[in-house]
């Protein structure tokens, strides 16, 4: 499996780095969205919070029910590739999905030139991202089924042996569960689950679906 991990500092209180380069200030902000428009909010907010600074570049990685990945980015006024690109850089190498970095620059009357610029950008995110509250991912499959009463205590136990976490519970005459399930303890599950219940408890995969460990 994949190694992914997320922020998951909330975009009322993000993550927060600030530094200082030849009199030029860059503040970077960083924090989980759930998909690209969450991450442009965050963007418009810090917008909102800094009317005066010269530029908001950013980069944010989303993923969705599928498996693949967005990414968005923004030099945001800056010279093509020296802002929005070394963020999304940090980002990547980090191994980080579902989250938005910002990089607000505060221009100090000296030109940092691409380069300097390009490390500016990439120190302040990487800050940021070094003060963040992160946690890996679970790539997991939403799966749905129906138990009866008899079989609910059995059925959990396989569930939690599994590492699996529970969605949802609708009681009537059987009982619909859903749940999340590890994709790596996908197959061992469905043949406990098969075995323990002879075959009369159906699992039905619903979906792709990440759980922050």
């Amino acid at each position: 499996m994949n190694e992914i991990r997320t922020v998951i500092d909330t975009p009322q209180s993000p993550s927060h780095y600030s530094l200082i380069d030849k009199k030029s200030e860059f503040i970077a902000d960083s924090c989980h969205v759930s998909d690209l428009d969450e991450a442009m909010a965050f963007v418009q907010s810090i917008r909102a919070n800094h009317p005066k600074a010269r530029h908001v570049a950013y980069a944010a990685i989303c993923g969705d029910k599928s498996g693949s990945l967005s990414e968005r980015m923004s030099d945001d006024g800056e010279p093509s590739g020296t802002a929005g690109k070394p963020i999304l850089d940090v980002l990547r190498s980090s191994k980080l999905t579902d989250t938005v970095v910002t990089v607000t620059r505060y221009f100090g009357g000296i030109l940092l030139g691409s380069g300097g610029l390009i490390r500016a950008y990439s120190r302040s995110a990487a800050g940021a991202i070094a003060c963040a509250n992160i946690k890996d991912i679970v790539e997991c499959k939403k799966i749905s089924c129906n138990v009866t009463y008899q079989q609910l205590r059995m059925f959990k136990n396989i569930l939690t042996a599994h590492n699996c976490t529970v969605e949802n519970e609708e009681y009537g005459a059987l009982i619909h569960i859903i749940a999340l399930i590890p994709t790596e303890n996908l197959e061992e599950f469905i043949m406990n689950v098969r075995n323990a219940t002879s075959g009369t408890v159906t699992i039905r995969l619903e979906c792709n679906a990440n759980r922050i460990a």
